[in-house]
């Protein structure tokens, strides 16, 4: 089996633009998802589809999986791990639960095969033009080998140390970005009422001690009246739900974080689980008569720049 033959698995909203980035490269790809709709996303490529994922594992020595949730992902892997040997390497770049990796890269090892970690972070727009941020973890050789793959799909790449590393920090982030769209809502709210241009609230952020990534990319879709990050509100819960688990875990109080599940359940009730997340503002517009809405704000978020070179960011 030559060095670098690629499999991925999971083929949603973010998967198939990672796999799309890995299409346009000269790598061998070939392509699983439950879903056969799926393909369709990268017809223009004609990649070989694998009939079961037996197939996919014999037939490539590198697999991915971006996969909804750790469910999803012990399933994909159990079925994987009769057809593993030393040859596999497994990097999973969904955002799991860090225990869940740990030990369903035990197993995956017993069979002979290697693994990493390496969620991703940005936004789907980064994704799509391949420069997202990737956070890795794992052996430091497994880390290696897999660089040049992440680098056709990320801009800057992490190093976290071991395993675990990357996941609990990717809940890390996720957590906080959550909480800055609480906040961005409920600022734009008291803004509107109090008679603010939203544009120039936005600005006015932008360039202040108040600015986030979050105000960078999802106010703007917020104000434009699409909400379109190509993210939903179950699975900011579920990420959260995992943020909650490991501060429980470490005897940590974590108000905020209850507070954050509590309204995106909610919001998942009232609006439905697989509306955008940034949705839950609707509720305060609702709420209090309003719409927060300004001129000339984009209905899609997109990254303008071209594709950079991944590259492994040191500290």
């Amino acid at each position: 089996m030559k060095n670098k033959i690629i499999g991925f698995i999971g083929l949603g909203n973010v998967g198939s633009k990672l796999a799309t980035n890995i299409a346009k490269s000269k790598n061998k790809l070939y392509i699983f998802d439950k879903n056969k709709d799926s393909y369709s996303k990268l017809k223009k490529y004609n990649l070989p589809h694998c009939n079961s994922l037996k197939d996919l594992a014999s037939k490539c020595n590198i697999i991915i999986t971006c996969l909804p949730s750790p469910k999803a992902i012990d399933n994909v892997i159990k079925k994987l791990l009769p057809n593993i040997n030393e040859n596999h390497l497994w990097i999973e770049m969904s955002t799991t639960d860090q225990n869940e990796m740990i030990r369903l890269s035990k197993l995956f090892e017993k069979k002979g095969g290697k693994t990493l970690e390496a969620p991703i972070t940005g936004g789907e727009h980064k994704a799509k033009s391949g420069n997202i941020s990737i956070l890795s973890a794992g052996k430091r050789k497994n880390f290696d080998r897999a660089l040049p793959i992440l680098s056709l799909m990320g801009y800057k790449i992490l190093y976290c140390g071991k395993l675990g590393n990357a996941s609990t920090l990717k809940i890390i982030t996720n957590y906080l970005a959550s909480l800055h769209l609480l906040g961005i809502g409920e600022a734009l709210a008291v803004a509107k009422k109090y008679g603010l241009n939203l544009g120039l609230t936005f600005n006015a952020i932008k360039i202040s001690s108040g600015n986030s990534f979050v105000n960078e990319t999802e106010t703007k879709v917020i104000l434009s009246g699409s909400y379109d990050v190509g993210f939903t509100m179950d699975l900011v819960n579920k990420d959260v739900l995992l943020f909650n688990k490991l501060g429980k875990k470490l005897n940590i109080p974590i108000d905020l974080s209850n507070l954050i599940y509590k309204k995106f359940s909610i919001g998942m009730k009232k609006l439905g689980k697989r509306s955008y997340s940034t949705s839950i503002v609707k509720l305060l517009e609702k709420d209090c008569n309003l719409k927060m809405r300004a001129k000339n704000f984009p209905k899609e978020l997109i990254d303008y720049e071209n594709k950079r070179k991944g590259v492994e960011i040191k500290f």
